[in-house]
């Protein structure tokens, strides 16, 4: 863990790590208030920073702009397809997005180079329902 290892930022990993799929910052927030410990959202908000940032936490984007979280066991960036009517997330293989990435920081002399990818769809399962999101 990250930073300081406070009683509720362990809480908060277990609840990551426990959460089915990506959730919000919110959501896993009342998740843990409503199992008793008492934390407070910007604890919650600090805390995903810090697993994002040390690679043990996955994020993705939601079309509204709410960032979601997701536990990452491994600290291998990875990217997502993301359904927009369930949330089902599917890992992609993102290697040509990664060899792109190296290219254009070698090209621009820029270091510590972050990036993004938001891919989303409507998942099979919801495509055969008629889902719209």
């Amino acid at each position: 863990m990250p930073g300081r290892r406070t009683p509720q930022r362990r809480t908060l990993l277990r609840a990551l790590m426990d959460a089915d799929g990506f959730v919000s910052a919110q959501s896993l927030h009342a998740d843990v208030v409503r199992a008793g410990p008492a934390v407070g959202l910007s604890t919650v908000y600090r805390t995903l920073a810090a697993l994002t940032e040390a690679g043990l936490a996955d994020t993705v984007r939601e079309p509204n702009g709410e960032r979601l979280f997701r536990y990452c066991p491994s600290r291998h960036h990875q990217h997502y397809l993301l359904c927009r009517c369930c949330g089902t997330s599917s890992p992609v293989d993102a290697a040509d997005v990664e060899s792109w990435v190296r290219t254009v920081t070698a090209a621009s002399g820029y270091t510590e180079v972050e990036h993004t990818v938001e891919l989303t769809g409507i998942c099979a399962p919801c495509g055969a329902q008629g889902r719209n999101p």
